[in-house]
């Protein structure tokens, strides 16, 4: 069996890149060991190209489908029988590199680590996680093989996806910093994010010798602390909307909310005393938010407060469980009975 190895390997060859595998970029032949003899026949097939590396450097890059003749100085017989004193080993080595053309498309990624900016509009840190997938399509064969691959007898998708996710972080970090699209605008404005940070990409890739054909951001989503930021932001809103729909100030509503909670904190004798102050405070709050004064000995006037009014204002209060039924049933029999 080894005689028939040796003797094929002083024949011309044939040379194609059969069933690559599918997640091949590069792949090196190896059916025929490195001394390839002269005028060998490359077949170069639909989708695919090769670089010709002969004793260590790039002679050639074949991206055209077809067939061509490889020169080399391995003359077939008469190469291996002079080499008696190197063991019969040549030293005009040959690499030959395939590689695919076509465009590698619906490549999946997804960022590394948290990406960390300013938000434009409520100026607190937003840290942002961010996937989708991308396509993209070898462009300078000879420039990828030298500063990507390395010579490695392979290369696949897998590696190539390493080297992008590792260079996506900062030219989207870039992008959310200087198109000043707060939190609440990402998603509806992913297309043209992602258009953006393509462009920043396009750069940074063009020098390795491949062009990113497409981008998507198929989704986003926050660390914990910038949700906790954005839950507080969406309660307040709520909250203020509320208060606007039944016609209250949402400024009085949270100093009587906190003064009610203080008074009912009467935990130990030192609470009751501060619940009992909170108490007071809370009850001439409420009366100075509806315009009590009884206290004053002015007559009433026709122009007064019609007490529908307050019992009206003090229903909203009692609805929006800004008040306890205890407190608005007292308040409202002083309406009354004040009338």
């Amino acid at each position: 069996m080894g005689f028939f190895d040796g003797l094929k390997r002083q024949l011309r060859s044939v040379i194609e890149w059969e069933n690559p595998q599918p997640n091949a970029l590069f792949e090196r032949w190896t059916d025929n060991g490195d001394e390839i003899k002269n005028a060998s026949t490359l077949i170069v097939g639909p989708g695919q190209g090769c670089i010709f590396v002969y004793q260590g450097k790039v002679q050639a890059v074949y991206q055209e489908p077809g067939s061509v003749n490889l020169k080399t100085d391995n003359i077939p017989f008469w190469t291996t029988i002079s080499k008696f004193m190197q063991a019969f080993e040549s030293e005009h080595k040959v690499g030959l590199y395939f590689f695919k053309t076509t465009v590698m498309l619906d490549q999946k990624w997804g960022t590394n680590s948290l990406i960390k900016y300013l938000d434009p509009r409520y100026q607190f840190p937003v840290g942002l996680r961010a996937f989708g997938n991308y396509s993209y399509r070898i462009e300078t064969a000879a420039a990828f093989f030298t500063n990507v691959v390395g010579g490695q007898s392979l290369f696949t998708s897998e590696a190539l996806r390493a080297v992008i996710v590792a260079r996506l972080n900062q030219p989207l970090a870039d992008f959310l910093a200087t198109s000043h699209f707060s939190y609440v605008d990402i998603d509806a404005n992913r297309e043209e994010i992602a258009d953006g940070v393509r462009e920043k990409l396009a750069a940074i890739f063009a020098d390795l010798g491949f062009t990113i054909t497409d981008f998507r951001i198929e989704g986003t989503d926050f660390d914990e602390d910038t949700l906790r930021r954005i839950n507080r932001i969406a309660d307040m809103t709520a909250e203020a909307q509320a208060a606007q729909a039944v016609g209250l100030d949402y400024a009085k509503i949270q100093q009587l909310e906190a003064l009610r909670e203080a008074a009912r904190n009467e935990g130990g004798g030192a609470g009751m005393g501060m619940g009992l102050g909170a108490g007071i405070s809370f009850g001439q709050n409420i009366a100075q938010a509806f315009g009590n004064n009884a206290a004053a000995p002015a007559a009433p006037s026709p122009a007064a407060v019609d007490p529908s009014e307050k019992l009206a204002q003090l229903k909203k209060l009692f609805e929006a469980e800004l008040i306890s039924a205890e407190e608005y049933a007292a308040k409202k029999k002083a309406i009354l009975d004040a009338f």
